[in-house]
């Protein structure tokens, strides 16, 4: 079975709006502390009106954010005014993501330099 973009959008945004327990902007407070991971893509489907300009031309367009849970790829259509909220809630997951990964980094040469440090100890009391 072949869907068309257009199947495959409502398809995504009906699935992906029957988790979202409502539509409501997030506050302030709560949008400085988000964190998002995924991707900001565009939206191109034809709605299907033989008289609206996306059967002869452009396809209507619009901001979602895709990402995967589990395996699974979900994606949440945006209006244009949460986009600088979106995009500064994904800096913020990445810069939280590489400083994640220093710390594993140190923590793995400081697990390397203690088990370093304890072999020769172990060599030389055995007998």
């Amino acid at each position: 079975m072949i869907l068309d973009s257009g199947a495959v959008y409502l398809l995504a945004y009906t699935l992906t709006d029957m988790k979202t327990p409502s539509r409501s902007k997030p506050t302030a407070a709560s949008s400085d502390h988000l964190l998002l991971r995924g991707s900001l893509i565009t939206l191109r489907r034809r709605c299907g009106k033989p008289s609206c300009r996306c059967a002869r031309g452009r396809p209507h367009c619009s901001p979602a954010l895709s990402f995967s849970t589990k395996g699974k790829t979900s994606i949440l259509t945006l209006t244009t005014d949460l986009l600088p909220e979106v995009r500064a809630a994904r800096q913020r997951f990445r810069l939280q993501q590489q400083g994640l990964e220093r710390q594993a980094k140190a923590g793995l040469r400081q697990l390397a330099r203690r088990l370093q440090q304890a072999r020769p100890a172990a060599r030389r009391s055995a007998p």
